[in-house]
């Protein structure tokens, strides 16, 4: 027997049709590159996007249809977001930061008809042009930033486009399960691969997102995705706030400290989520000009974990909650976040501090479970660390066009390593390719870049395996200093040696200039294995 309910696919057309029919005044703001701002709607918004539905219909995009994005946070690329995925084709959006053979491969490998690019992007968009076969139309979204009439393509107008149509369109019914939009993981362990997310899973993403557990989003808030909108869906922003009907700040290319301050303080920001470095910045800045944000209440912190020396910052100087968080393409992207329970509310002080450093717990809908190298399940006791594996409703069964699953017995492979406690709070204790093994006992890459990132002259830390003909592998620790500081060797290994096991303590420090990123803002551990692998059995051969 079923039961007598109204039945209502989960499309994203009814996000925006929900804001715009019961929010429709609330502002959605954005800053151009040439930090123009446009104040906008949820009403405006969505006739806009309706509009340029009806202009992508004429030039020939139907249901299925990948239509890619290269822009930046701003009102078009959202209105992009709804009209592409409203319309029934797919909204692919392409990180820029990627390498220029990486995003040809994935503009090739989606064979995308359209491309949406911001004009600050046509350069990168006129070094493709030989392996832009598959599109047909490029259109110029945010206009205002450089000449780029003399592209050696037709281009169309993106505002142009809206004026020709009505706006006179009516969102189609489809199945919820109808693919929405395709994001391409960073290419950090190997060549990118596309994780196509449902209008269905889209929706419950971001239904959870705006749970009291997770950001608690409401109609009374301000929310300004740090998070690029090419960055696995701005971590379900876009759809959240349109769920909620909460305002919307989305500050184009500017994401320096002096840029996010202005705009924070002048929109009421209270909500806003983004990668630790640009947190990083943002600290520095307020530092230095002795500023405090001025509405801020919540602050997410995910892609990598987040330095403490940031979450004492923001939560002890700014008075702002830090709510680290964990995910990744794979799983649309939000499946934890370090939000307390009962008893982890009355932490204060370093407690709460320390309780911070948790990557989180599973939001509603995901599962989460650690296993050991033939797959047996371990306990959750908080102490024994496993292989991470998870399962829900917004989480990959499969890669975009690929045939072989990765799923192992229902369950999603991570390649993380982790501890999970009596509580359900999960702790990333490293990648599975990063961990460090010394004499068959295994070292935390990551554990070794926290303790030293703690120490405050400090700015970032990167811990490598490096071949040692004794015990197999021992850590090697890279570090860059901050501005003007002088640390030793010496003074870092003994501010270590109170934080980490004495087995931990790397074999050598090396101090760089700078350190290497993937294109989301992570270290380039790849890159590092390769260039320092042998670096401890070379110093072991010249020493005399």
């Amino acid at each position: 027997m079923f039961g007598l309910m109204m039945h209502r696919p989960l499309l994203i057309s009814s996000l925006i049709e929900h804001a715009d029919q019961y929010h429709g005044d609330t502002e959605v703001v954005s800053c151009s590159a040439q930090r123009a701002m446009t104040r906008s709607s949820w009403r405006n918004t969505h006739r806009r996007s309706k509009q340029l539905a009806q202009a992508l219909m004429e030039l020939g995009v139907g249901a299925g249809d990948r239509v890619a994005t290269l822009g930046w946070n701003h009102c078009q690329h959202l209105e992009a977001y709804y009209a592409i995925s409203g319309m029934g084709a797919i909204c692919h959006t392409i990180n820029p930061r990627l390498f220029p053979e990486q995003i040809a491969g994935i503009i090739q490998h989606a064979e995308d008809s359209v491309l949406f690019v911001d004009a600050l992007f046509l350069p990168l968009v006129e070094a493709l042009k030989p392996v832009l076969g598959s599109v047909a139309h490029i259109i110029v979204m945010d206009e205002s930033a450089a000449p780029w009439l003399a592209f050696s393509r037709p281009l169309l107008q993106y505002e142009a486009l809206l004026a020709s149509q009505s706006g006179d369109f009516k969102w189609p019914q489809m199945d919820e399960e109808t693919a929405a939009a395709l994001c391409y993981t960073s290419g950090t362990t190997g060549q990118p691969k596309g994780v196509l997310y449902s209008h269905r899973s889209t929706v419950l993403h971001a239904w959870a997102v705006a749970l009291p557990d997770t950001l608690g989003l409401s109609a009374t808030d301000s929310v300004l995705p740090v998070v690029p909108l090419f960055h696995a869906n701005a971590w379900g922003l876009p759809y959240a706030a349109a769920l909620v009907g909460a305002k919307l700040v989305l500050p184009g290319p500017h994401l320096d400290g002096d840029s996010l301050t202005r705009l924070m303080d002048a929109e009421g920001v209270t909500v806003t989520a983004g990668v630790p470095t640009v947190w990083h910045s943002l600290m520095l800045y307020l530092q230095t000009h002795g500023l405090r944000l001025k509405h801020l209440q919540r602050l997410g912190v995910g892609g990598a974990a987040c330095p403490p020396h940031i979450t004492r910052y923001f939560e002890t100087e700014q008075n702002v909650r830090v709510l680290p968080g964990w995910g990744m393409t794979e799983t649309s992207p939000v499946a934890a976040i370090n939000q307390p329970k009962a008893a982890q509310a009355e932490l204060t002080g370093e407690d709460r501090l320390l309780h911070l450093n948790r990557s989180g717990r599973p939001l509603f809908g995901i599962e989460m479970r650690i296993v050991d190298e033939v797959g047996a399940p371990l306990p959750h006791d908080g102490q024994t660390f496993g292989h991470l594996q998870v399962k829900g409703p917004w989480v990959c069964s499969s890669y975009y066009r690929e045939s072989e699953s990765p799923l192992v017995d229902g369950w999603f492979p991570t390649g993380d390593v982790a501890l999970i406690d009596p509580q359900g709070f999960m702790q990333i204790t490293d990648r599975a390719k990063d961990m460090i093994k010394s004499g068959g006992e295994w070292i935390s890459s990551m554990a070794l870049e926290q303790a030293a990132g703690s120490h405050p002259d400090v700015l970032e830390a990167a811990v490598v395996a490096a071949l040692h003909p004794q015990w197999g592998e021992r850590p090697l620790l890279l570090v860059v200093l901050k501005p003007g500081a002088q640390v030793s060797a010496e003074i870092l290994r003994e501010h270590l040696a109170t934080r980490v096991a004495k087995w931990w303590l790397p074999d050598d420090i090396l101090f760089q200039d700078s350190l290497p990123h993937t294109a989301t803002g992570k270290l380039q551990k790849t890159t590092l294995r390769e260039a320092w692998q042998h670096h401890l059995t070379q110093a072991l051969k010249t020493d005399p």
